[in-house]
Order: structure tokens, then C-alpha cells, then sequence
């Protein structure tokens, strides 16, 4: 079967080709990629080619495909998985495999499976993971968003909190405790907001960051305080910008004693301190932004790592039971991560959007990978509807959902828009 996908071939070398799959194995999967929504660390593997730790040493002759955040549907099973999935089912991929110990995943490491792509192959080693989710919702660039969503979840588990005295580590942010999130009103912030006030474990006091006013209005109406008190949660937004001293503003916003829970957002120095400096007793900061200068430093206060116990962790992406744990939350309605979604392209967009994705404003970027289509920011579809009937039905579309990408939307768009 012939697909069309986009490989990388080293440092900024990105090549939206045709070529043929090979033949599938009886332990492997065929696939139709239906959506994917674009990383930075897919940014990050197009900047380090072969020095990514995922990519292969010989990618420049040996090219694998890129994305990671996919979903899609099955429509091939090898023999010997015939018993746990069968044609039709709807999929999203956990890509953090470690198979037998080995850093490869979909979307760096392989040669014939990667969200930017319209077919894949699914490898042994993903169904031997469990890594091959199922997904029964209706939206699929819901389950694309699951895997972003898994980090989050991901790094709320990986927060941890002791008792004096006692060395044994209670895993997960403070129940009832109060929380920072900083430069947190980005695509994956607003997830974690989103699964901060709606997970059974929540804190008391959610204090969220930014100095872009913008990004912190639009947060503030996608996920507004009102709703954070419906589930027992003062949400706090807070444009830091603003305040002469930002530290003390944020630790009077705690009582003073300062925040049981930080997470970082942004691989930015000012942003680790100032998380560190909020830091309460047994405080715990949760570096979530993964950083692509390998030499990134900040200070850290080791005399409140000392006496008041403060402590550091950071995730890189989620495991499985996150993964599965965000599907289970969406599937229910609990979380809904479309907030996330600013922009919307097709697969011929794939290149240029994941090359420029720092200086892209707005959130994520979600790629349907069987159609020709520029990426284009949700909030221009109505000016440019004036012109193309396409984007004014997608326009009146959005509009019904307060302005947000939909089940709606994405089908839409699959019926009408041009093939690739």
C-alpha cells in the first residue's frame, strides 16, 4: 500500500513523500493516520536530527517518519493479534514504548509508523507494550490529544509530598493544598488546568501565570473561575507582569507560607526561580517544560532545600495508565482538552508548521493528514469565509461551540475538504 507521510533525514530536514509500505507481518498492524496534533518535541528532533536521542544515528539514509500525538483507525490485523483488535477500531498510540529498555517511539525511531502520515504500519513491539489504545469516542483529534494530556497527568502523579519525620514519599500533588501553575496559560497548561479542577485529587488554591493578557483572557474564558468553584477550587489567574514583586503578590495569594505544588511551563530561567522561590514547606516544583539547550540551568535555594524540605522533580512525557487514564476522563466527559486546539492544517502543512512552531502564536496545531489544507488559525476562519464557503461553514461551525474546534468541525472538514 502506498502512503504519504513526512520523514526527517536530519537537522532541518523535513520531506513530504509518496512511497510504498512494505508488506505486513503477522505481528503488525495496518493503519489509516486520521489526525495528529503537532509537538514541540517534534520541533526539537527536527533541530537535533540525529543528535535527538530517539532518532537513529543513520537517519539521513535511513528516514523515519515524524508525529507522535495520532490517532486513526485500524484497517488491517496481523494473525497474531486477530484476538485483541479487528478492523474499524479507533486507536491512539502511547509513542513512550520502552520496549526491552530502548528510547524508540512512533513519530522519531521508525521507518513505516508516525502520526504525519495518511498509512502506517504498527510494529509488534507497540501491541507487546499495550501501547496500542483503543478509542471509542467520536472526535478522533480527541484521542490525538490524549497523548499531550498523558504528560500532564503524567507530572501530576510524579509530584510528591512527605511527612516529618518519615523518608517514605506520598506520590501526587497535595490533596487540598494550593498549586501554582507558571507561564501555564499555553496549549498545555490549559490542560492542566483543565485536569487540575476536574481530577478527584485536586488542590484547594489553583494560582495560574502569564504575562501575555491575551492568552490569559481567552484562559480565563475557556475555563473560568466559576467552574473551578463548582469543583471546590479557587482559580486564581495572574498576569505577573503586572506586579512590582511578583514573588511576594503569589506567596500572599497562599497565606504567605508559599504554594505546596509549582509546575513550570516554560524552560525559561526567571520562571524556575521565581517556582522555586513560591515554593512552601515540603514544597514540591515540577519542571514540566522540556528545555532543548542541554546546558539549561537555574538557581535553586538549597537552604529551603535543607530546612523546609523543598524538593524538585520533572516528567518527560506520560506512561501508559496516564494515557489510559486521559481517555477514560475524556471518553466520560470529565476533561475536554479542545480548548488546547488554535489551529487546524493538513498534511501538506506538516513541514513548515513544525520547523516555525516557537513562532507560531496560539496552542496546538492539529493536522488531518488525508487532506491539502494551509494551517489555519480557528479565529481567522470567519474573514477568510467571506471568500471561501468552506472556511464560512467551518466559521458557522466553531461559532455554535463558543469558538472551539468539535466533533462537528473535524467532520466537517474530512467530507469537504480537498484530498491530499
Amino acid at each position: 500500500m502506498k502512503t504519504k507521510a513526512v520523514r526527517i533525514y536530519g537537522k532541518d530536514d523535513l520531506r513530504l513523500e509518496e512511497f510504498d509500505l512494505p508488506e505486513m507481518k503477522e505481528d503488525e498492524i495496518l493503519a489509516q493516520v486520521i489526525s495528529d496534533s503537532i509537538c514541540m518535541s517534534s520541533y526539537k528532533a527536527t533541530k537535533l536530527g540525529a543528535d535527538h536521542k530517539r532518532v537513529p544515528d543513520n537517519v539521513h539514509e535511513n528516514p523515519t517518519m515524524i508525529g507522535h500525538e495520532f490517532s486513526g483507525e485500524i484497517l488491517e490485523v496481523g494473525s497474531k493479534w486477530k484476538e485483541s483488535f479487528k478492523p474499524g477500531d479507533r486507536f491512539s498510540i502511547q509513542p513512550a514504548l520502552n520496549y526491552k529498555g530502548s528510547l524508540d517511539a512512533p513519530g522519531y525511531s521508525f521507518n513505516w509508523i508516525g502520526g504525519d502520515a495518511t498509512h502506517v504500519i504498527i510494529p509488534n513491539e507497540v501491541m507487546e507494550m499495550d501501547c496500542l489504545l483503543p478509542y471509542d469516542g467520536d472526535g478522533f483529534y480527541l484521542a490525538s490529544l490524549s497523548e499531550p494530556m498523558s504528560c500532564i497527568v503524567g507530572a501530576f502523579h510524579a509530584s510528591y509530598h512527605t511527612k516529618y519525620g518519615s523518608y517514605v514519599h506520598d506520590m501526587g500533588i497535595k490533596e487540598g493544598g494550593t498549586m501554582a501553575i507558571l507561564a501555564g496559560v499555553g496549549p498545555m497548561g490549559l490542560g492542566a488546568i483543565d485536569y487540575a479542577i476536574h481530577n478527584d485529587r485536586k488542590p484547594s488554591l489553583l494560582v495560574v501565570t502569564d504575562i501575555d493578557e491575551g492568552r490569559l483572557k481567552r484562559a480565563a474564558e475557556v475555563l473560568p473561575v466559576e467552574e473551578a468553584a463548582k469543583n471546590g477550587v479557587e482559580l486564581v489567574y495572574v498576569n505577573t507582569a503586572e506586579q512590582s514583586d511578583p514573588v511576594k503578590y503569589l506567596k500572599s495569594l497562599a497565606g504567605g507560607e508559599g504554594f505546596d505544588d509549582v509546575l513550570v511551563f516554560a524552560p525559561v530561567k526567571q520562571v524556575v526561580e521565581q517556582a522555586d522561590q513560591i515554593l512552601g514547606f515540603d514544597g514540591c516544583l515540577n519542571f514540566f517544560a522540556g528545555p532543548a539547550d542541554h546546558n539549561f540551568k537555574a538557581e535553586l535555594n538549597f537552604f529551603n532545600v535543607h530546612y523546609a524540605f523543598t524538593h524538585i522533580t520533572g516528567t518527560s512525557g506520560g506512561n501508559t495508565d496516564d494515557m489510559k487514564e486521559s481517555l477514560k476522563m475524556m471518553s466520560e466527559g470529565t476533561i475536554n482538552p479542545t480548548a488546547m486546539v488554535t489551529h487546524v492544517g493538513g498534511l501538506d502543512a506538516v513541514i513548515e508548521t513544525t520547523k516555525n512552531l516557537p513562532k507560531i502564536p496560539g496552542g496546538k496545531k492539529l493536522i488531518y493528514t488525508n487532506v491539502s489544507m494551509p494551517l489555519t488559525a480557528i479565529d481567522d476562519f470567519e474573514a477568510l469565509g467571506k471568500e471561501d464557503p468552506f472556511f464560512a461553514d467551518l466559521a458557522g461551525i466553531v461559532e455554535k461551540y463558543n469558538g472551539l474546534w468539535s466533533v462537528e468541525a473535524e467532520k466537517y472538514l474530512m467530507a469537504n475538504a480537498k484530498p491530499i
